[in-house]
């Protein structure tokens, strides 16, 4: 690995991960919310939590975590508000019947911001005393 720093893939069920040592697996109990719950209650600083789920990006920035989004945006203190927000006027709106269409799909350009804002994550989180490696 590039940076050599632990990852932690949480899921609610067993999956292959690399055997490199460096990558590991916790497998909760299924159930609402379990794996975020599991997330949540251990991000802190110095830890990036990857997610596309809003809520639990809050809940990580809310306990210290920088918290990165699958496409490469970074969820931060400044932006949070406003992303759950419009994630929650979405939903609803939704709920309500109208058709949003999805996510557009994921593409070369999503993937290096994606490897390009981890990378700077990485950086600042090490100048700030976290992410052994």
């Amino acid at each position: 690995m590039r940076h050599g720093i632990p990852v932690t893939i949480v899921a609610a069920s067993w999956m292959r991960i690399p055997g490199d040592g460096s990558v590991s697996l916790e497998v909760v109990e299924q159930g609402f919310d379990a794996a975020d719950d599991w997330i949540a209650t251990r991000a802190g600083r110095g830890d990036i939590v990857v997610t596309a789920d809003v809520p639990l990006a809050a809940r990580c920035i809310e306990a210290g975590a920088a918290a990165l989004g699958n496409t490469g945006r970074p969820f931060t203190e400044d932006n949070i508000g406003d992303v759950l927000a419009t994630r929650n006027l979405l939903s609803d709106m939704r709920s309500a019947g109208e058709e949003s269409g999805g996510p557009p799909p994921f593409d070369p350009k999503d993937r290096s911001r994606f490897l390009q804002e981890l990378d700077r994550m990485i950086h600042a989180v090490r100048r700030r005393g976290g992410v052994e490696g």
